[in-house]
């Protein structure tokens, strides 16, 4: 039996999801809002430099390496559709990856959380779909999580474009397990104070 992969070799491809509005931060791109000086889109991008292929859904805006841009049509479908639009993009490609990781691009802590997944993926029981943590309320992070490809390009099937369709319906019928992961690493930026208090949580 072939020994199981190590997060560092398994492969895997990612996308990053840019979508939202930031109404509740007056219409800033949270993509470009910076986290200790670095902004959230290339925090996000650098955490998956491993992954095979990384694809961004969103507006095109400066990265620090070579991404691919996808986008729904038509634009702000949320992440149900940005999903569906990032695996037709995978699948324009080509990929053959068993696994990829989804991540909502407001998710400051990924960097952290991510090894965690993957190292899950690796042992991963064969009918198990996905893998997510919890935040510190019990909260399913659809939107911080690994998925078999396979089983994602299911869940899909049907769904149309997922335009306004919550992710919550798009992953219902997957058996996801919780990983654990430290709570302080959990948790997205929607406003001002969920920034403030992640700006003070990385400089400490």
């Amino acid at each position: 039996m072939p020994a199981a992969e190590t997060p560092h070799t398994l492969g895997y491809d990612a996308i990053i999801l840019t979508g939202g509005e930031g109404t509740r931060l007056g219409g800033v791109d949270k993509a470009m809002l910076e986290v200790r000086g670095v902004p959230l889109l290339d925090a996000a991008v650098e955490s998956t430099s491993a992954a095979l292929n990384t694809v961004v859904v969103g507006p095109i805006r400066p990265t620090q390496r070579e991404v691919i841009w996808a986008e729904e049509e038509p634009t702000s479908g949320g992440p149900a559709a940005g999903i569906l639009a990032a695996l037709a993009a995978l699948a324009r490609q080509g990929s053959a990856s068993h696994w990829c990781v989804v991540i909502a691009v407001d998710q400051p802590g990924v960097a952290r959380v991510l090894p965690t997944l993957l190292a899950a993926a690796t042992n991963a029981a064969p009918e198990v779909d996905g893998l997510c943590p919890h935040d510190s309320r019990g909260q399913e992070q659809w939107l911080l999580a690994a998925y078999r490809t396979q089983s994602l390009r299911s869940a899909c099937e049907g769904l149309g474009t997922g335009h306004n369709l919550p992710v919550k319906r798009l992953v219902r019928d997957l058996r996801v397990e919780q990983v654990s992961a430290q709570p302080e690493h959990i948790g997205d930026i929607n406003t001002w104070a969920d920034h403030e208090a992640w700006s003070k949580r990385a400089s400490s």
